[in-house]
């Protein structure tokens, strides 16, 4: 069994160093008994930078098919933006700094901070779903639909598609508050939780930029 101050020495990088208890041996570390602790938390990190090259890469050709289908033809009528999005904007750039807290919580090696901060930041994803949820309906009380013009389409379409990607970062960090309540008495586990903290931050903060650009897009690009 691995001690939870030599989890923690492996886990926050204190490094090899006398009385430690670890030395590294090329990728991975090894305790002082022996056991190889090859595990590495940069595999989450690496499957975010994954999943955000693929996002990067629809919401470009979306973007750049709004742009060009914006400055063609004269059925392009510009919609009045619901004053909700306002408030998503604020929801989802308190959240990007409420998951910050909390990945530094975690490195602090503060559990309760890291938890408490990680649920107040899926309550404001929720928060930002349900507003862009008021965003679509005040669209619809104003008659506006997806087919109405071609702007409106590309407003449900941008819109509908940041929230279900912000969704699927939602589950992500649901899954993480899950892990909370599990005590890690494993250096793999130990050091999985920080890698899956550290990738959800930054696949969260990457959320945020991307509806800020989408938000300046629509509001003043029509």
């Amino acid at each position: 069994m691995v001690s939870t101050e030599r989890l923690r020495a492996a886990t926050v990088g204190a490094g090899p160093g006398p009385g430690n208890g670890f030395r590294k041996n090329g990728g991975g570390r090894f305790g002082k008994d022996g056991e190889a602790l090859q595990f590495s938390p940069s595999r989450y990190r690496t499957g975010a930078w994954v999943a955000i090259a693929s996002i990067v890469m629809l919401f470009t050709a979306l973007t750049s098919s709004y742009i060009v289908r914006s400055a063609s033809g004269n059925d392009w009528v510009p919609i009045a933006m619901p004053k909700v999005l306002w408030l998503s904007t604020s929801l989802i750039l308190i959240s990007s700094v409420t998951m910050e807290i909390s990945r530094r919580s975690l490195r602090s090696l503060n559990d309760a901070g890291y938890g408490r901060w990680l649920i107040v930041t899926v309550v404001l994803g929720l928060g930002f779903l349900g507003s862009q949820l008021m965003a679509w309906r005040q669209l619809v009380r104003q008659g506006v639909y997806i087919a109405s013009n071609p702007h409106s389409s590309f407003f449900y379409l941008l819109t509908a598609a940041h929230g279900v990607h912000l969704l699927g970062g939602l589950v992500a960090l649901s899954f993480l508050v899950l892990r909370t309540t599990r005590k890690r008495d494993t250096a793999e586990g130990e050091l999985g939780r920080v890698g899956a903290a550290a990738a959800g931050t930054i696949y969260w903060h990457f959320m945020d930029g991307l509806w800020i650009g989408l938000f300046l897009l629509l509001f003043f690009w029509r």
